[in-house]
């Protein structure tokens, strides 16, 4: 059984900042990509930022320069350090993991969501 467990969404005023974290835990075998994703109820989940293993990192145009992904490979964490945020960030937001586990099995992994609210 794997879980990932997402945690620092909230409130904050337009320029605000929040940092969120995701730990990954369970029958862990290798964590490769990790990642956030973002969905407004009735459209489509998007990425808005992902690391792979190797350290290689890549944004959504609409957060680059204002977000920041990093991982800590140690605790199976990765987290998102979001700045000067603004109301069109307000979503609910997932971490994901592709990883595999000791019985084997590779697949995408899902958090369940955090909401972050961007609002005066």
């Amino acid at each position: 059984q794997v879980q990932l467990v997402e945690s620092g969404g909230g409130l904050v005023q337009p320029g605000g900042s929040l940092r969120l974290s995701c730990a990954a835990s369970g029958r862990l075998l290798s964590i490769y990509n990790m990642g956030w994703y973002r969905q407004t109820p009735g459209k489509e989940r998007e990425l808005v930022a992902r690391k792979t293993s190797s350290g290689s990192t890549n944004y959504a145009d609409s957060v680059k320069g204002r977000f920041t992904i990093s991982r800590d490979n140690a605790k199976n964490t990765v987290y998102l350090q979001m700045n000067d945020l603004k109301p069109e960030d307000t979503d609910v937001y997932y971490c994901n993991a592709d990883l595999s586990t000791t019985g084997g099995y590779r697949r995408l992994y899902w958090g369940q969501g955090t909401q972050v609210t961007v609002s005066s």
